[in-house]
């Protein structure tokens, strides 16, 4: 069993260096099954979901090679297996992205329900409903989506919700579609503008994306490339809090300032002092920091995988802060294990109402899901004490070496070994 400990009340100061996205790399990687060819995908962060993801790619076929500059070679020129395996992709939401693009590519395809971090319903009926429309067959039986298409056709799609699995499921599936297909009410992260760049490096012509209609004409073949994975916007915004709640001050690097400005605009109006350059910003904490109302939002508002993280933060503020989120029904797990440590936040369905000055304390707690995970994180950090961070495998989802790039800032934080 590993923990995360941490010796809370130091101040961060330093530079850190963000590693490449989460949320795109694991687009990415299955994507590359698309080529008939070599991709060589640079800023891969090394994270769980990333091993789950290539381990699932082997078993099918395809060639991956990891270097240690956290590079990958994939290979899918030779892919004979369209069924992905269940142990290698279970714990993995992403998952999913298999589907469109091996039934895309190979016109079947079979991959289990996907897993990832539960805090609520997430349902992929807008993924069916996307893929359906472009002339797929679709069964669920025995927790695998079986997809079948002697052709896909390209056809208008509007989402009746925002999504962007649904997004980048359909638009990996479009590439190879007869005609043009058009994605309306797309998501707009930076993750699907990443996604679709790499489509088009290799070939595809994916018009649009970081708006909310997306025109994907379909091709015949797309070929190998390099490309460069976007820095994470969600450890980015991480250590961005972090800096806050010590009254540190911090310069995250390796970064795109544009994609955070939500999470600017808030620290800002919290009385944080931040500054940007073109790859960096900076966060300076110190004094009394406001209470602020934070309502989350399909970006460019602000992300609901930042939300835990603005809790933890809010808890040390002055005043009362509201949360509301709009994204998940059930984000709010994690708040027993704040109050643990000593947070005063009182849940009403989707709102979070958090009493700032709490007197935060040491103590045992538990990640429920990755971002519950940086939210305990942030809050030991600011907590008299220690504190033992449990569950820590959910963490390692989406942080690459957390301990050691918060070390290097001054925290007292450790991983430690234990038996079960």
């Amino acid at each position: 069993m590993e923990y995360i400990v941490i010796n809370g009340g130091k101040r961060l100061e330093g530079e850190v260096y963000v590693s490449g996205a989460k949320n795109a790399a694991v687009a990415i990687i299955p994507a590359a099954i698309a080529a008939n060819g070599v991709c060589v995908i640079e800023n891969l962060p090394y994270i769980e979901d990333v091993e789950g993801l290539t381990k699932a790619m082997t078993q099918i076929g395809a060639v991956c090679t990891l270097r240690d500059d956290h590079t990958l070679e994939i290979d899918s020129r030779n892919i004979t297996n369209c069924c992905a395996d269940y142990e290698s992709v279970r714990k993995i939401r992403a998952s999913y992205y298999l589907l469109g693009v091996l039934l895309g590519r190979f016109g079947q395809a079979e991959v289990p329900m996907p897993g990832g971090c539960n805090f609520g319903v997430r349902p992929i009926d807008q993924h069916i409903k996307g893929l359906t429309a472009m002339g797929a067959t679709i069964n669920i039986e025995h927790g695998m989506i079986k997809a079948r298409a002697d052709r896909l056709v390209g056809t208008n799609i509007f989402l009746d919700v925002v999504s962007v699995g649904a997004t980048i499921n359909i638009m990996l599936a479009a590439i190879y579609a007869e005609g043009v297909t058009v994605i309306e009410n797309a998501a707009k992260e930076p993750h699907v503008v990443d996604t679709a760049n790499f489509l088009n490096i290799l070939g595809a012509r994916v018009k649009g994306a970081g708006t909310d209609v997306i025109r994907i004409t379909g091709v015949q073949e797309l070929h190998g490339g390099t490309y460069t994975i976007i820095p994470d916007q969600i450890e980015s915004g991480t250590y961005m809090i972090a800096a806050a709640v010590t009254g540190g001050d911090v310069t995250i690097r390796n970064i795109i300032p544009k994609h955070m400005e939500s999470v600017i605009s808030k620290l800002s109006e919290m009385k944080c002092q931040v500054s940007t350059g073109s790859d960096y910003v900076r966060v300076q904490g110190g004094g009394d920091l406001r209470s602020v109302n934070v309502k989350t939002m399909p970006y460019p508002g602000y992300p609901t995988d930042l939300q835990p993280q603005m809790t933890a933060l809010l808890c040390k503020t002055k005043g009362t802060g509201i949360l509301t989120e709009t994204v998940w029904e059930n984000r709010f797990q994690y708040i027993n294990e704040l109050k643990r440590l000593g947070a005063n936040i009182k849940v009403d369905g989707r709102t979070a109402v958090v009493s700032g000055d709490s007197n935060l304390t040491g103590a045992q707690v538990n990640a429920t899901d990755l971002r519950a995970g940086a939210a305990l994180v942030i809050a030991a950090l600011a907590a008299k004490g220690e504190t033992t961070i449990g569950n820590v495998r959910y963490i390692d989802r989406g942080y690459e070496r957390i301990e050691q790039k918060l070390g290097s800032l001054g925290a007292d934080i450790r991983r430690v070994h234990r038996e079960a």
